[in-house]
């Protein structure tokens, strides 16, 4: 019996446009290109992007940072929410004109991190979701919740779930307990949402004190001026009478680290998710050791924590913050701005199937 074929109101393109790393690794030297597409086969979805967002790992991927010995051609960014176009035989959990969003990990899809979903990561090991259409197992994506636009939904699958996993199932984060975050990037502020959510005080560090006013307006309890304040560690333990947070959401890495470890109180959580400021570190460990400090990694997360994290999304009504929004055609200027750290929030791209 020969295989049901791909269900859609429409005409399956046969080719995408997406924008890749094919030779050098810098933003200039990002190519756009015609790619052919094929039809969902059993199991897949095809999805026309409609918003990706940015994260500084795309950056660093585009940079050459992230891995020098990436495949090319690599079609870059992890982030995307669309409209499901066609489905391949036997799906059964979407149709054509759902709205979608994709998991980070394709192959992640519950329990405990295993090194064999590294090699799922959209944007990376595999093809990413900067493109006009793009081939999904079904497994791979979600309901986009329906208060969201797909430019708001684009935003969740890396900085939002990163936020959530080192928060709620791993720091079990609950009214009363204060959150420390650096910077005001995409993670930063979602923690500070879900901080707030949760009935948390937040704390939140940043260069400029205009974005310290904005994040206040978004419900920051307290903000700290890291260079006004260069041992922000103090003015944490000030705003605490003395205590530290209970948990800090680590995006700096290398040159925050033992700040954020001197920050946060005995027996508190330093989650481990960024990379800003470097990788490596001169690391005092006696911080970690005398306070009975867990320090946590968090590599986004899991299918299973990324639809927990949706429902309270939806239930509360959350919605995420965007900086700016750019073009298809702008992609190399969205990272550009993106590379200058000037932004509050998401950067988004969206996507035209005719651009």
């Amino acid at each position: 019996m020969n295989p049901q074929p791909a269900v859609s109101p429409q005409k399956i393109p046969q080719s995408a446009q997406a924008v890749r790393i094919s030779g050098d690794f810098s933003i200039d030297a990002l190519t756009s290109d015609t790619v052919p597409l094929q039809s969902p086969g059993p199991g897949q979805v095809l999805v026309a992007i409609k918003a990706v967002s940015l994260n500084y790992r795309d950056v660093l991927m585009v940079s050459g940072k992230y891995s020098p010995n990436l495949q090319k051609p690599l079609t870059i960014c992890s982030d995307a929410a669309g409209e499901v176009f066609a489905v391949g035989a036997g799906v059964q959990r979407f149709k054509p004109g759902d709205r979608v969003v994709a998991s980070f990990f394709q192959n992640w899809l519950d329990g405990e991190y295993d090194r064999e979903y590294g090699k799922s990561a959209l944007g990376g090991s595999i093809d990413g979701v900067l493109c006009t259409h793009k081939l999904f197992r079904e497994e791979g994506l979600l309901p986009l919740p329906s208060h969201l636009s797909f430019e708001e939904g684009s935003t969740l699958p890396c900085a939002a779930l990163t936020a959530w996993h080192a928060m709620v199932p791993t720091a079990s984060v609950k009214s009363g307990d204060t959150v420390l975050l650096l910077g005001t990037g995409g993670v930063s502020i979602f923690g500070l949402q879900l901080a707030k959510l949760h009935g948390a005080r937040a704390i939140i560090t940043s260069s400029s004190n205009d974005k310290l006013a904005r994040a206040k307006s978004f419900g920051a309890d307290a903000t700290v001026n890291y260079r006004e304040n260069p041992d922000w560690e103090k003015a944490v333990f000030k705003l605490t009478a003395g205590r530290g947070a209970d948990i800090v959401l680590e995006v700096g890495g290398g040159e925050t680290l033992s700040h954020s470890l001197r920050a946060v109180r005995p027996g508190g959580q330093v989650s481990l998710i960024g990379v800003l400021s470097g990788i490596d570190s001169a690391l005092n460990i006696g911080p970690i050791l005398h306070n009975n400090l867990r320090v946590q990694g968090i590599y986004v997360g899991s299918a299973a924590m990324f639809r927990d994290m949706n429902r309270a999304i939806a239930i509360n009504g959350l919605k995420p913050v965007i900086d700016r929004t750019f073009s298809f055609a702008q992609s190399r200027e969205a990272l550009r701005y993106m590379q200058s750290g000037q932004h509050f929030g998401k950067i988004v791209i969206t996507v035209d199937a005719t651009a």
